[in-house]
Protein backbone atom coordinates (compact mmCIF):
# COMPACT_ATOMS: atom_id res chain seq x y z
CA UNK A 1 0.00 0.00 0.00
CA UNK A 2 2.79 2.61 0.63
CA UNK A 3 4.28 1.80 -2.56
CA UNK A 4 1.18 2.87 -4.69
CA UNK A 5 0.45 5.67 -2.08
CA UNK A 6 3.91 6.62 -3.12
CA UNK A 7 3.22 6.14 -7.08
CA UNK A 8 -0.07 8.25 -6.47
CA UNK A 9 1.64 11.00 -4.47
CA UNK A 10 4.50 11.09 -6.99
CA UNK A 11 2.00 11.33 -9.97
CA UNK A 12 0.19 14.16 -8.92
CA UNK A 13 3.19 16.07 -8.15
CA UNK A 14 4.27 15.96 -11.67
CA UNK A 15 4.61 19.38 -12.62
CA UNK A 16 6.74 19.74 -9.63
CA UNK A 17 8.81 17.21 -9.99
CA UNK A 18 9.50 16.97 -13.41
CA UNK A 19 8.53 13.42 -13.55
CA UNK A 20 6.67 10.86 -15.72
CA UNK A 21 4.14 9.09 -14.12
CA UNK A 22 6.06 6.22 -15.52
CA UNK A 23 8.88 7.21 -13.63
CA UNK A 24 6.88 8.04 -10.40
CA UNK A 25 5.07 4.55 -10.23
CA UNK A 26 8.55 2.56 -10.62
CA UNK A 27 9.11 -0.68 -8.43
CA UNK A 28 10.25 -0.08 -5.58
CA UNK A 29 10.35 -1.96 -1.80
CA UNK A 30 10.21 -0.80 1.70
CA UNK A 31 12.50 -3.87 3.61
CA UNK A 32 13.71 -5.45 6.60
CA UNK A 33 16.14 -7.65 7.89
CA UNK A 34 14.89 -10.22 10.37
CA UNK A 35 17.28 -12.77 10.37
CA UNK A 36 17.21 -12.75 14.35
CA UNK A 37 13.47 -13.28 14.34
CA UNK A 38 13.60 -17.19 15.28
CA UNK A 39 15.87 -16.95 17.37
CA UNK A 40 14.11 -14.31 19.35
CA UNK A 41 10.98 -16.33 19.81
CA UNK A 42 13.35 -19.17 20.56
CA UNK A 43 14.58 -16.75 23.69
CA UNK A 44 10.69 -16.51 24.79
CA UNK A 45 10.33 -12.84 22.85
CA UNK A 46 6.76 -11.92 21.74
CA UNK A 47 5.70 -9.13 19.41
CA UNK A 48 2.81 -7.19 19.69
CA UNK A 49 0.74 -4.66 17.93
CA UNK A 50 -0.25 -1.30 19.12
CA UNK A 51 -3.23 -2.19 20.84
CA UNK A 52 -0.99 -4.65 22.97
CA UNK A 53 -2.35 -8.48 20.81
CA UNK A 54 0.79 -10.49 20.45
CA UNK A 55 0.71 -10.96 16.77
CA UNK A 56 3.53 -12.46 14.00
CA UNK A 57 5.92 -9.85 13.15
CA UNK A 58 5.68 -10.50 9.69
CA UNK A 59 2.38 -9.40 9.45
CA UNK A 60 3.19 -6.36 12.24
CA UNK A 61 5.92 -5.43 9.37
CA UNK A 62 3.47 -6.20 6.52
CA UNK A 63 0.72 -3.67 8.14
CA UNK A 64 3.24 -1.36 8.60
CA UNK A 65 4.21 -1.22 4.73
CA UNK A 66 7.32 -3.80 4.82
CA UNK A 67 6.97 -5.60 1.14
CA UNK A 68 10.50 -7.16 1.37
CA UNK A 69 12.27 -9.55 3.96
CA UNK A 70 16.11 -9.77 4.23
CA UNK A 71 17.23 -12.82 5.65
CA UNK A 72 21.31 -13.79 6.06
CA UNK A 73 22.68 -17.37 5.42
CA UNK A 74 25.83 -18.65 7.50
CA UNK A 75 27.19 -21.89 6.36
CA UNK A 76 27.64 -23.53 9.40
CA UNK A 77 26.62 -21.69 12.47
CA UNK A 78 26.86 -22.41 16.03
CA UNK A 79 23.45 -23.35 17.22
CA UNK A 80 21.86 -23.72 13.59
CA UNK A 81 20.79 -19.87 14.01
CA UNK A 82 20.89 -18.41 10.28
CA UNK A 83 21.28 -21.92 8.14
CA UNK A 84 19.79 -23.07 5.03
CA UNK A 85 16.79 -24.68 7.66
CA UNK A 86 16.25 -21.95 9.83
CA UNK A 87 16.18 -19.13 6.40
CA UNK A 88 14.13 -21.64 4.78
CA UNK A 89 11.54 -21.47 7.83
CA UNK A 90 11.81 -17.52 7.56
CA UNK A 91 11.18 -17.67 4.31
CA UNK A 92 7.87 -19.57 4.03
CA UNK A 93 6.68 -16.87 6.92
CA UNK A 94 7.45 -14.16 4.47
CA UNK A 95 6.43 -15.58 1.01
CA UNK A 96 2.74 -15.82 3.31
CA UNK A 97 2.14 -12.34 3.73
CA UNK A 98 3.56 -11.76 0.00
CA UNK A 99 6.58 -10.13 0.92
CA UNK A 100 9.78 -10.48 -2.04
CA UNK A 101 12.64 -12.18 -0.48
CA UNK A 102 16.28 -10.90 -0.59
CA UNK A 103 18.91 -13.61 0.53
CA UNK A 104 22.27 -12.50 1.84
CA UNK A 105 24.99 -14.95 1.71
CA UNK A 106 27.66 -14.24 3.94
CA UNK A 107 30.25 -17.52 3.02
CA UNK A 108 30.91 -17.51 6.45
CA UNK A 109 30.10 -19.64 9.80
CA UNK A 110 29.26 -16.23 11.38
CA UNK A 111 29.02 -12.73 11.03
CA UNK A 112 30.89 -10.67 7.57
CA UNK A 113 31.85 -7.16 7.42
CA UNK A 114 34.74 -4.93 6.46
CA UNK A 115 36.44 -6.19 9.63
CA UNK A 116 35.56 -10.07 10.08
CA UNK A 117 35.68 -11.92 6.22
CA UNK A 118 36.69 -15.30 7.99
CA UNK A 119 35.85 -17.99 5.65
CA UNK A 120 33.87 -21.20 6.86
CA UNK A 121 35.73 -23.65 9.00
CA UNK A 122 35.02 -26.47 6.30
CA UNK A 123 36.39 -24.36 3.87
CA UNK A 124 39.76 -23.02 5.40
CA UNK A 125 43.05 -23.14 3.57
CA UNK A 126 41.55 -24.27 -0.01
CA UNK A 127 42.71 -22.88 -3.07
CA UNK A 128 41.00 -20.17 -5.04
CA UNK A 129 39.62 -22.68 -7.33
CA UNK A 130 37.78 -25.09 -4.68
CA UNK A 131 36.26 -21.56 -3.00
CA UNK A 132 35.05 -20.67 -5.74
CA UNK A 133 33.52 -24.58 -6.09
CA UNK A 134 32.63 -24.32 -2.78
CA UNK A 135 30.42 -20.99 -3.43
CA UNK A 136 28.84 -21.99 -6.19
CA UNK A 137 27.57 -25.18 -4.87
CA UNK A 138 26.46 -23.58 -1.26
CA UNK A 139 24.69 -20.74 -3.15
CA UNK A 140 22.97 -22.75 -5.29
CA UNK A 141 21.95 -25.45 -2.57
CA UNK A 142 20.49 -22.30 -0.31
CA UNK A 143 18.43 -21.21 -3.49
CA UNK A 144 17.50 -24.96 -4.61
CA UNK A 145 16.31 -25.35 -1.35
CA UNK A 146 13.86 -22.15 -1.44
CA UNK A 147 13.25 -23.13 -4.77
CA UNK A 148 11.88 -26.29 -4.08
CA UNK A 149 9.71 -24.68 -1.50
CA UNK A 150 7.99 -23.44 -3.86
CA UNK A 151 9.62 -19.72 -3.15
CA UNK A 152 10.51 -16.90 -5.17
CA UNK A 153 14.33 -15.00 -4.56
CA UNK A 154 14.04 -11.74 -6.15
CA UNK A 155 17.72 -10.06 -5.11
CA UNK A 156 20.41 -12.23 -3.78
CA UNK A 157 23.56 -10.69 -2.34
CA UNK A 158 26.83 -12.51 -3.26
CA UNK A 159 28.86 -11.07 0.31
CA UNK A 160 28.08 -8.78 2.78
CA UNK A 161 30.02 -5.69 3.36
CA UNK A 162 33.02 -6.77 1.53
CA UNK A 163 34.71 -3.30 1.08
CA UNK A 164 37.95 -5.39 1.88
CA UNK A 165 36.78 -8.48 0.19
CA UNK A 166 35.57 -11.78 1.41
CA UNK A 167 36.72 -15.10 2.22
CA UNK A 168 39.83 -14.16 3.70
CA UNK A 169 42.81 -14.72 3.49
CA UNK A 170 42.20 -15.54 -0.70
CA UNK A 171 39.27 -13.07 -1.44
CA UNK A 172 41.05 -10.07 0.41
CA UNK A 173 41.37 -7.42 -1.71
CA UNK A 174 45.21 -6.78 -0.65
CA UNK A 175 45.25 -9.95 -2.85
CA UNK A 176 44.29 -7.47 -6.15
CA UNK A 177 41.02 -7.98 -7.84
CA UNK A 178 41.37 -11.17 -9.39
CA UNK A 179 40.53 -13.31 -6.94
CA UNK A 180 37.46 -11.68 -5.64
CA UNK A 181 36.21 -10.93 -8.55
CA UNK A 182 36.60 -14.51 -9.28
CA UNK A 183 34.71 -15.55 -6.03
CA UNK A 184 31.73 -12.90 -6.55
CA UNK A 185 31.38 -14.71 -9.97
CA UNK A 186 31.18 -18.42 -9.12
CA UNK A 187 27.76 -17.03 -6.14
CA UNK A 188 27.02 -14.69 -9.29
CA UNK A 189 26.79 -17.50 -12.42
CA UNK A 190 25.51 -19.83 -8.93
CA UNK A 191 22.57 -17.56 -8.71
CA UNK A 192 21.28 -16.94 -12.61
CA UNK A 193 21.71 -20.84 -12.08
CA UNK A 194 18.89 -21.48 -9.67
CA UNK A 195 16.69 -18.29 -10.36
CA UNK A 196 17.94 -16.74 -13.74
CA UNK A 197 15.69 -13.22 -13.17
CA UNK A 198 17.39 -12.42 -9.32
CA UNK A 199 19.00 -9.16 -8.76
CA UNK A 200 22.64 -9.96 -7.61
CA UNK A 201 23.59 -7.19 -5.02
CA UNK A 202 27.61 -6.46 -4.43
CA UNK A 203 27.14 -4.98 -1.00
CA UNK A 204 29.49 -2.86 0.54
CA UNK A 205 29.42 -0.73 4.22
CA UNK A 206 29.31 2.97 4.19
CA UNK A 207 27.60 4.28 1.66
CA UNK A 208 28.36 7.98 2.66
CA UNK A 209 31.79 6.81 1.21
CA UNK A 210 31.67 7.74 -2.16
CA UNK A 211 35.62 7.50 -2.76
CA UNK A 212 35.66 4.01 -1.61
CA UNK A 213 32.73 3.10 -3.37
CA UNK A 214 34.13 4.55 -6.44
CA UNK A 215 37.59 2.57 -6.13
CA UNK A 216 36.09 -0.96 -5.25
CA UNK A 217 33.84 -0.80 -8.02
CA UNK A 218 36.23 0.33 -10.44
CA UNK A 219 38.57 -2.19 -9.51
CA UNK A 220 35.89 -4.54 -9.62
CA UNK A 221 35.33 -3.82 -13.13
CA UNK A 222 38.82 -4.02 -14.03
CA UNK A 223 38.91 -7.98 -13.36
CA UNK A 224 35.88 -8.62 -14.97
CA UNK A 225 33.23 -8.75 -11.62
CA UNK A 226 29.64 -9.06 -12.35
CA UNK A 227 26.94 -7.33 -10.31
CA UNK A 228 23.62 -6.57 -11.04
CA UNK A 229 23.11 -4.12 -8.28
CA UNK A 230 25.04 -2.18 -5.81
CA UNK A 231 23.60 -2.39 -2.02
CA UNK A 232 24.97 -0.32 0.69
CA UNK A 233 24.88 0.00 4.39
CA UNK A 234 23.47 3.11 6.25
CA UNK A 235 24.04 3.99 9.82
CA UNK A 236 24.26 7.63 10.58
CA UNK A 237 23.76 9.27 13.81
CA UNK A 238 21.20 11.75 14.98
CA UNK A 239 24.12 14.63 14.67
CA UNK A 240 25.39 13.89 11.17
CA UNK A 241 22.51 12.15 9.36
CA UNK A 242 21.42 15.10 7.28
CA UNK A 243 25.10 15.24 5.97
CA UNK A 244 25.40 11.16 5.33
CA UNK A 245 22.38 11.08 3.80
CA UNK A 246 23.00 13.52 1.17
CA UNK A 247 26.75 12.02 0.71
CA UNK A 248 25.08 8.15 0.42
CA UNK A 249 23.21 9.74 -2.40
CA UNK A 250 26.04 11.55 -4.38
CA UNK A 251 27.51 7.62 -4.17
CA UNK A 252 24.18 6.81 -5.42
CA UNK A 253 24.53 8.88 -7.96
CA UNK A 254 27.97 8.38 -8.72
CA UNK A 255 27.68 4.61 -9.42
CA UNK A 256 24.41 5.21 -11.16
CA UNK A 257 25.76 7.24 -13.87
CA UNK A 258 29.11 5.33 -14.28
CA UNK A 259 27.93 1.98 -14.06
CA UNK A 260 24.38 2.31 -14.91
CA UNK A 261 23.19 -0.39 -12.48
CA UNK A 262 20.55 0.54 -10.05
CA UNK A 263 21.04 0.94 -6.07
CA UNK A 264 19.69 -0.43 -3.07
CA UNK A 265 20.15 0.58 0.75
CA UNK A 266 20.09 -3.33 2.24
CA UNK A 267 20.81 -1.72 6.05
CA UNK A 268 19.89 1.24 7.89
CA UNK A 269 19.25 1.98 11.84
CA UNK A 270 19.92 4.05 14.38
CA UNK A 271 19.09 3.95 18.44
CA UNK A 272 15.71 1.86 19.09
CA UNK A 273 15.08 5.24 21.93
CA UNK A 274 15.39 7.79 19.79
CA UNK A 275 12.59 7.27 16.76
CA UNK A 276 11.32 10.91 16.43
CA UNK A 277 15.47 10.84 14.50
CA UNK A 278 15.55 7.47 13.41
CA UNK A 279 11.86 8.39 11.35
CA UNK A 280 12.99 11.89 10.40
CA UNK A 281 16.30 9.85 8.69
CA UNK A 282 14.62 7.30 7.23
CA UNK A 283 11.97 9.74 5.64
CA UNK A 284 14.77 11.85 4.17
CA UNK A 285 16.56 8.57 2.20
CA UNK A 286 13.46 7.31 1.34
CA UNK A 287 12.51 10.24 -0.38
CA UNK A 288 16.07 10.29 -2.12
CA UNK A 289 16.30 6.73 -3.31
CA UNK A 290 12.87 7.07 -4.29
CA UNK A 291 13.51 9.93 -6.58
CA UNK A 292 16.43 8.06 -8.24
CA UNK A 293 13.47 6.11 -10.10
CA UNK A 294 13.99 3.12 -11.38
CA UNK A 295 17.48 3.46 -10.07
CA UNK A 296 16.87 3.38 -6.70
CA UNK A 297 15.00 0.14 -5.84
CA UNK A 298 14.20 0.62 -1.86
CA UNK A 299 15.17 0.96 1.44
CA UNK A 300 15.56 -2.42 4.40
CA UNK A 301 16.08 -1.75 7.95
CA UNK A 302 18.70 -3.73 9.88
CA UNK A 303 17.07 -6.13 12.16
CA UNK A 304 13.83 -3.48 13.33
CA UNK A 305 12.30 -6.66 15.37
CA UNK A 306 15.41 -6.51 17.69
CA UNK A 307 14.16 -5.99 21.41
CA UNK A 308 16.79 -3.50 22.63
CA UNK A 309 20.05 -4.85 23.55
CA UNK A 310 19.29 -7.66 22.18
CA UNK A 311 22.62 -9.26 21.35
CA UNK A 312 23.97 -5.76 22.72
CA UNK A 313 22.57 -4.24 19.21
CA UNK A 314 20.93 -1.44 19.84
CA UNK A 315 19.62 0.18 16.79
CA UNK A 316 16.26 -1.95 16.04
CA UNK A 317 12.96 -0.14 15.79
CA UNK A 318 11.07 -1.57 18.63
CA UNK A 319 10.38 -0.38 22.34
CA UNK A 320 10.43 -2.48 25.56
CA UNK A 321 7.09 -3.72 25.32
CA UNK A 322 7.73 -5.02 22.03
CA UNK A 323 5.72 -2.88 19.53
CA UNK A 324 7.20 -1.20 16.65
CA UNK A 325 8.60 2.38 17.46
CA UNK A 326 7.80 5.47 14.77
CA UNK A 327 10.86 4.51 13.53
CA UNK A 328 9.07 2.67 10.76
CA UNK A 329 6.64 5.00 9.99
CA UNK A 330 8.53 6.17 6.94
CA UNK A 331 10.01 3.42 5.87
Amino acid sequence: MKQQLRALCACAAITASGMTCTQAAHAYVSGSDVSWVTQEEASGDSFFNGSGAKTDPFVLLKNLGVGAIRLRVWVNPSGGWCNTADVLAKAKRAAAQGQQLLIDFHYSDTWADPGHQTEPAAWAGQSLAQLETDVASHTAGVLNTLKSAGLTVTWVQVGNEINSGMLWPVGNTSNGFGPLAGLINAGYNAVKSVYPGAGVVVHLANGYDTSDFSWFFSNLKAAGGRWDIIGMSHYPTASNWTTLNSELLTTANTMISTYGTPVMVVETGMPWNDPTDANNMIADLTSKIWHLGANGLGVFYWEPEAYPNWQGYTLGALNTNGEFTAAMSHL
